[in-house]
């Protein structure tokens, strides 16, 4: 994987990640495939949405099927048949929202599998082997995440996670692979930027930040992004895990940030929700009913094009499956266009505007229904 960056605007950045799989203009937003699959949706429609990076999960793919018989039937991409590059994470958060069947020592964590209960055991060493065997593009060390409020718990898991930083980077043999550090460190100043001088003086790829939003502020995880950000080196790209709503790319695209993924889309889709630049519209209402318009008016996606708020809300009080997909299709594509657009901006040197335009029109629109 090479990262060229092509512009700058204040703290915002323009770049591309090339990687075996193609091309990730930057920024750029990641549907999340959890289990090698994105909930609702095909891979061909993810690529006429304009998906250029997909992110499976470590976790639930070792529970099942599996990575050797992924590996045996020709890694993840055949697996799924999705020909655009993969990011896989490393398990790590999910042990963390495991916590009641878990235990954490220095050399890793036991836990119970939450499918049957069987016992299993990830260290920075299996969590690496693992990511070989799905042949993702992107794969990630092995962190510990912790509640962002406890310093004490947060100094603990910052420690591993740079123990278990270094010991991934040891045990990565892959070249094809390109093997991204995780930042931690709760909601404290001083210890993300030591966490984030810490990662960046390793020969990571490129860069993560982990344990945002998880329970703190939309303030104090700009605060956090700033202060990790400062530290970081401009010629590797930054990726903020899990971090997926309008307002929260915008505001971290401001900040430096070139990556995000969450499963937010989808599972508002699922929700009956839809994603727009002006709020979030609960499609079951009733005053949807005999409505004709589309979610958004300048949205292109496919829904958007072909199906009105009235036929959505139909099919989502006859339960039919396709609301999931309709709806879904509708939500990634708008924040895959907003990805677009703030890079756009960005390249224009007109991101402050762009930006100021967002958030005055999202703040008086902010309603749940639209």
């Amino acid at each position: 994987m090479r990262f060229s960056l092509e512009r700058t605007d204040g703290q915002a950045r323009a770049g591309t990640l090339h990687t075996a799989h193609g091309d990730i203009p930057t920024p750029a937003f990641a549907p999340v495939g959890t289990q090698a699959t994105v909930k609702a949706v095909t891979t061909d429609q993810l690529h006429q949405l304009g998906a250029r990076l997909i992110l499976a999960n470590t976790y639930h793919l070792y529970l099942r099927p599996g990575a050797e018989r992924v590996q045996r039937l020709g890694g993840l991409h055949a697996f799924m048949g999705w020909t655009g590059p993969i990011l896989t994470d490393s398990g790590g958060y999910q042990v963390f929202s495991l916590s009641a069947t878990r235990k954490i020592d220095a050399d890793g964590v036991a836990f119970r599998s939450h499918l049957d209960g069987s016992s299993h055991r990830l260290t920075p060493e299996s969590a690496i082997a693992i990511q070989h065997s799905l042949g993702a593009d992107i794969i990630m060390a092995f962190d510990e995440c912790s509640p962002p409020y406890d310093r004490r718990t947060n100094e603990q898991a910052m420690s591993r996670t740079h123990a278990w930083a270094q010991r991934c980077l040891n045990a990565h043999r892959s070249g094809e692979q390109a093997l991204f550090g995780i930042v931690q460190g709760g909601v404290f100043a001083d210890l993300r930027q030591e966490s984030a001088q810490f990662i960046a003086s390793l020969p990571f790829a490129g860069i993560a930040i982990g344990g945002l939003s998880v329970g703190e502020t939309k303030a104090e995880m700009h605060a956090m992004l700033e202060v990790v950000t400062a530290e970081l080196p401009p010629a590797r790209p930054r990726y903020l895990m899990g971090v997926g709503s309008p307002e929260d790319l915008v505001e971290a695209v401001e900040r430096g940030i070139d990556l995000f993924d969450c499963v937010l889309p989808t599972r508002m889709a699922r929700n009956h929700a839809a994603l727009t630049p002006l709020g979030r519209l609960n499609l079951r209402n009733a005053a949807f009913a005999d409505d004709p318009r589309p979610i958004d008016e300048s949205c292109d996606c496919t829904t958007c094009r072909q199906h009105s708020r009235a036929y959505l809300r139909h099919l989502m009080v006859a339960q039919e499956m396709l609301a999931a997909t309709l709806v879904s299709i509708h939500n990634l594509r708008t924040l895959i266009r907003l990805s677009e657009e703030l890079r756009q901006a960005i390249l224009e040197g007109r991101l402050a505007a762009y930006a100021a335009a967002f958030r005055a029109s999202f703040r008086k629109h902010r309603s749940p229904e639209i």
